[in-house]
């Protein structure tokens, strides 16, 4: 991927931006590529030379890269391991996840935590991308070729999120935003049959996506989900007035809506405006492809 820097930034971004070391090793696919959508990771891989990102489109996972580094500096005492990349043979495939921080606590059992630069209301939403992250971690942990920890129970996964928009402000009056700027959020551990279940099911969706694109050239379609979908919705509003009185879900509901109130109400002058739904990754070029994507320039041209 060509990183540029259109805003002119200090060299030392972007020489830092070129510098990642990233690698999902020797495997077939890393978790952080498993948990997501097989069309992007293809799409990925056909247009990785075309690809380009600006700098300053950059900094806050520059900044979480920095984190790490700081991080991994540190001493830390003989039961904790750092920065650890654990393989695993799924269906064939090698599996890999590299983990921020594993420690052993008193019990024998292994504790993940895992980095990361966020926004508050990531922790105040939750974000399930972090949830199978981590037990697809845990699962690595206790089903590794390699590792420290090889083999060892987990019996706990958490986030440490550093805010980078965080407000003491907000943290005076509103008791449920995050009271200092790095917090930690424990995570829901699956049982071992479901953390198996799961990663099966999302490797053998990859292996079918690869084959589907070797065979007959044709790409995966992105679920709603993948794409963070907002639905369609009918607008109820006054002829010539932009704020909708209610905005519906069907447009059945909408359209019943407006005649009762043109039929009921004097000077009601009321309509139905159909207001497009959103695909809110791809819009944004969350995904880093969308301008390689046939589906979501099928679906911006409707």
């Amino acid at each position: 991927m060509k990183i540029t820097n259109e805003h002119q930034l200090p060299d030392a971004f972007l020489n830092f931006a070129r510098d990642d070391k990233y690698s999902k090793g020797k495997s077939d696919i890393s978790v952080t590529t498993l948990i997501d959508a097989p069309r992007i990771r293809l799409l990925k891989e056909r247009h990785k030379d075309q690809m380009s990102k600006d700098v300053v489109d950059m900094i806050w996972p520059l900044f979480g890269t920095a984190v790490h580094h700081i991080l991994e500096s540190a001493d830390d005492p003989v039961n904790v391991q750092i920065e650890e990349r654990l393989y695993a043979d799924v269906l064939n495939w090698t599996m890999s996840g590299a983990l921020d921080h594993q420690e052993v606590l008193p019990d024998g059992t292994v504790q993940i935590t895992d980095y990361k630069v966020t926004s508050a209301w990531s922790v105040l939403l939750g974000k399930k991308e972090w949830e199978n992250q981590q037990n697809c971690y845990a699962w690595l942990v206790e089903n590794s070729l390699n590792g420290s920890n090889r083999h060892t129970e987990v019996s706990g996964i958490r986030i440490c999120a550093i805010l980078r928009d965080w407000q003491r402000r907000k943290a005076q009056f509103d008791k449920d935003y995050p009271q200092a700027p790095v917090v930690i959020v424990d995570l829901p551990l699956w049982s071992k049959a479901e953390r198996e279940e799961y990663i099966l099911e999302r490797v053998h969706t990859h292996q079918e996506a690869q084959a589907e694109l070797d065979l007959y050239d044709n790409l995966q379609l992105c679920t709603n989900e993948s794409q963070w979908a907002k639905p369609d919705t009918w607008a109820v509003k006054k002829k010539g007035v932009k704020r909708a009185i209610k905005v519906h879900s069907s447009e059945e509901e909408a359209v019943a809506h407006a005649e009762y109130s043109n039929e009921h109400y004097k000077n009601s002058n009321t309509e139905v405006e159909h207001r497009k739904g959103e695909l809110t990754r791809c819009d944004g070029d969350y995904c880093g492809v969308s301008e390689f994507c046939e589906q979501y320039t099928e679906w911006r041209n409707q």
